[in-house]
């Protein structure tokens, strides 16, 4: 029997060494302590009037919503596997955390966010950190764009003062509901509603560096307070905020019906595996680093654990206040640490001051979170993909919004997996008879000349993608520029080899595109396929800026690239 390597324990707890750690290694600053400073204040006011919303919208009350921002966000930076990841609460736990209270109560919502953090670990320890980045590109979009219509169908009553003693979970009875109430509106609540929405969204075309959320939220709590507006706040329906240190709750459980929580919390770990991943995948490309997704993971299950046994809500995290924390200058998982200890701090100290909070100016929050996480733009560029993807997109779109989370993503999973094997047997038919007709003349150049780089003149580089472009190997796509030591000025991406790609593919050719982009690198396609020339024309994405050339063949996309070097140096010699 052969004996393990001496380095591997080391190698294998290396995936697991949180981020911190790695960053005060190599050393850290004063200057890097100032800027995460000013990053994570900035975050913390973004996050405030964020965390007590998505409280409330999830059916409890707001300072859950600021426990589980304090307690989640700090140990998912302090633990976690990203530089700049910033944690705690967010929309997309919205419907399925209103509908485990509604059903199982809030003790059901604290075992279901325990079992959820378990998973959580068990996944990351597993090292399935990296299966979870392969999920369809269909089925996140899907699910993401129900989720929004979700939180958009759970704010109406606040929006417009509904006069609704209580509000079913499932989306269709809530717009009976609604529509039983309309003539209840008030018409206060839905104009201080609207002009928060205003308000957010000029400050975001016209002011975008303020903190729009939380300036349209003091500015509101401050005219309901001095006109003394007929509105809801958070002090007539909660009583206030407790100005006090979130303290360990362990309320009554039903451990009897563990099972039935089961979908529930496989839903939430779930949630918050992907938006994490998916989170720093985002800050991976604002900051040029890379994040280790087992370690995440199982910090996302520690939070999870930690939110839940002091009353919390479930946690992960968040894309936006992730990139606000990035562009705000955060060096260290330090701003993630800091950004948890304002909130504490602004809890302690302004906690009386919140109670005069419009709940029609938090539901205007949550409306716009809605719009943004829905990425309309986004659904339309799918929607040009091949119709398999088109109906992954509908189908779980559809069921999230009136069936259940759970349910749309095993059926989204599954139908995109039935798609590929589709896929899969059409690309063998169409490679067998290619071979029958016709041999490959770029591979026959290949096999008399193995090192295709000795070709390539300086300043140019080269990868060759073999076998279907799906999203089960899309995102390996996010290592190519990373491979070489010298950035080179033109990149020859040959496709010849690539007989299908699907929405996901393409998306990591725009990916790729838009990276190389911002690194000054310009792009040359070489040998395109019918199939993937196709859905590329029809995705826009060989309308991309970045991409110089469609190349028929190997040998022609180097010519091209010689000749285009040489008239960029003609011209700096000029």
């Amino acid at each position: 029997m052969a004996a393990l390597p001496r380095n591997a324990p080391r190698a294998f707890w290396h995936l697991y060494v949180p981020k911190l750690v790695s960053v005060l290694r190599r050393g850290y600053g004063v200057g890097d302590f100032r800027h995460d400073v000013v990053a994570g204040l900035t975050v913390a006011v973004v996050a405030l009037p964020l965390a007590m919303a998505l409280a409330i919208a999830s059916g409890t009350t707001p300072e859950k919503g600021l426990h589980t921002a304090i307690i989640g966000g700090f140990l998912i930076s302090f633990f976690g596997g990203s530089r700049v990841q910033v944690g705690g609460p967010t929309a997309a736990f919205i419907p399925v955390v209103f509908a485990v209270i509604e059903k199982f109560g809030y003790g059901g919502l604290i075992l279901c966010t325990l079992l959820a953090g378990l998973m959580l670990i068990a996944a990351g320890l597993l090292r399935l950190g990296t299966l979870m980045k392969y999920m369809p590109q269909p089925v996140v979009v899907g699910f993401t764009a129900g989720i929004a219509v979700s939180i958009f169908s759970s704010q109406i009553k606040d929006a417009l003062g509904l006069d609704i003693a209580k509000l079913p979970a499932e989306f269709l009875p809530r717009w009976r509901t609604y529509f039983a109430a309309f003539d209840s509106v008030d018409l206060t609540t839905a104009v201080l509603c609207i002009g928060g929405i205003v308000a957010i969204v000029g400050m975001r075309q016209w002011r975008p560096r303020w903190p729009g959320f939380l300036i349209v939220v003091a500015v509101a709590a401050l005219l309901v307070h001095v006109a003394a507006l007929p509105v809801d706040t958070i002090a007539s329906r909660f009583g206030g905020i407790p100005s006090s240190l979130p303290a360990f709750a362990f309320p009554a459980i039903p451990f009897d019906r563990t099972f039935e929580m089961l979908p529930a919390s496989f839903t939430i770990a779930f949630l918050a595996g992907v938006e994490s991943l998916l989170s720093a995948v985002v800050a991976d490309g604002m900051i040029g680093g890379r994040h280790r997704s087992n370690a995440e993971l199982v910090a996302q299950g520690i939070a999870n654990c930690g939110s839940a046994l002091f009353g919390g809500l479930p946690a992960t995290g968040a894309i936006a206040r992730t990139a606000t924390n990035v562009r705000a200058g955060a060096r260290s998982p330090l701003a993630g640490i800091l950004h948890a200890a304002f909130l504490l701090a602004f809890m302690l100290v302004a906690a009386p001051l919140m109670g005069d909070v419009p709940l029609a100016i938090l539901a205007a929050v949550l409306l716009v979170v809605a719009w943004n996480m829905a990425e309309i733009e986004h659904v339309k560029h799918l929607l040009h993909g091949p119709i398999g993807d088109r109906a992954v997109l509908i189908v779980t779109f559809t069921l999230t919004v009136v069936a259940d989370l759970t349910i749309a993503i095993e059926v989204g999973v599954v139908l995109a997996s039935f798609l590929f094997m589709h896929r899969m047997s059409e690309v063998v038919e169409i490679e067998s008879g290619r071979k029958l007709i016709e041999d490959d003349e770029e591979d026959a150049t290949a096999r008399t000349q193995p090192d295709q780089r000795s070709q390539l003149p300086d300043g140019v580089e080269a990868f060759q993608i073999s076998g279907p472009l799906f999203f089960a190997v899309a995102n390996r796509l996010d290592d190519v520029l990373d491979q070489f030591a010298v950035r080179p000025q033109l990149f020859i991406l040959r496709l010849r080899r690539v007989p299908m790609l699907d929405a996901s593919g393409a998306q990591a050719l725009r990916q790729f595109l838009d990276r190389a982009d911002r690194l000054g690198i310009k792009v040359f396609f070489s040998g395109l396929q019918p199939q993937p020339h196709k859905v590329l024309l029809s995705m826009h994405i060989l309308e991309h800026s970045n991409l110089l050339l469609l190349a028929d063949n190997f040998q022609i996309a180097v010519e091209t690239a010689r000749d285009f070097l040489g008239q960029l140096q003609h011209r700096a010699e000029r």
